[in-house]
């Protein structure tokens, strides 16, 4: 990648950095963003307004983790920053190694740096190996090992794995996430509104509001899903914030716009909500084909149009 001072705002990608994070390793996964200039910075937020201003092309940002679930500062951003679409998606495996300043023993550590994310995921190896440990939150989890060098009261960070290519510190312990499975999935943010081509292994992001507090709300939203066979791989809560009670739900289902099931469910919310954000239509990371039932083929929803066209054109049975 490069670091021009001046470098185009198309040749330009915005991640939460600094090097050495795991929004970082997300981004190395794009065809697109190699050899280009990757800007660094501090939270969601600024990632954002880098796309929304034009300071950037696309930025990439944590949607949701495994283990901790949607990443509720992503979520509430994409519902407020009015133009922004979801291009790709991205799965870093997530794990965590202990590292202090060289001449640190594990016996000597005290007090852990570490992004409030990365310490609950390896809360359990710390009460374990480190019963009597005091944490002090970090902003990022490379940060949080920079932090050593910094003044910091910490004696050892929680980092990634590939810290100390960046830094001379020294592991004092690998592998500490409590689940060795974790993953965070990563999605790719830009102003672009062309659409990828549908693959069979898509997926669609969207943000619904309810248009009431009453019973059957929820389950009427829902029913716009169940009754076309779209299946929904998210469905989080986040209050809306003007009242009590008021909530919006961010919705990823399996599927591409183009996909007539999907078309459907979208134009049936649309008819019962007050407000639906499409974020976007883009391949799945995992790359796993879609499924569904046959009685839900676009060829169905095809014909089920052209009866009714015939119907009211008049045409004979």
């Amino acid at each position: 990648m490069t670091d021009a001072a001046h470098t185009p705002p198309e040749e330009t990608y915005s991640y939460l950095g600094p090097a050495g994070t795991f929004t970082e390793a997300a981004l190395k996964q794009v065809p697109d963003a190699a050899g280009k200039h990757w800007r660094s910075v501090n939270n969601v937020g600024e990632a954002l307004a880098d796309v929304t201003s034009g300071r950037s092309v696309a930025a990439m940002i944590a949607i949701e983790n495994s283990v901790e679930g949607g990443v509720s500062a992503t979520q509430d951003a994409l519902a407020t920053v009015p133009g922004l679409r979801i291009i790709g998606e991205y799965l870093v495996p997530v794990n965590f190694v202990l590292v202090a300043r060289p001449g640190t023993a594990l016996g000597d550590v005290r007090i852990v740096n570490a992004h409030p994310v990365a310490y609950a995921q390896s809360r359990g190896w710390l009460e374990r190996e480190l019963p009597d440990h005091g944490h002090i939150p970090a902003t990022s989890n490379v940060q949080a090992a920079a932090s050593l060098f910094e003044g910091s009261q910490a004696d050892a960070a929680v980092a990634p794995p590939g810290i100390t290519e960046h830094l001379d510190l020294e592991v004092l312990a690998r592998d500490i996430g409590d689940n060795p499975n974790a993953v965070t999935r990563f999605v790719l943010v830009s102003r672009s509104r062309i659409l990828a081509e549908p693959t069979g292994a898509d997926k669609t992001s969207l943000i619904v509001e309810l248009p009431d507090d009453e019973p059957g709300s929820l389950l009427a939203m829902l029913e716009q899903f169940s009754t076309r066979g779209v299946n929904l791989s998210l469905l989080e809560s986040r209050p809306i914030g003007d009242a009590l009670g008021r909530y919006r739900f961010v919705v990823d289902l399996d599927g591409h716009i183009a996909d007539e099931r999907v078309a459907d469910a979208l134009l049936g919310l649309r008819r019962t909500s007050p407000n639906v954000i499409f974020l976007g239509s883009y391949p799945r990371a995992d790359r796993r084909e879609v499924s569904y039932h046959s009685r839900y083929d676009d060829e169905i929803f095809i014909e089920a149009r052209d009866w009714l066209r015939g119907l009211l054109s008049g045409e004979p049975d």
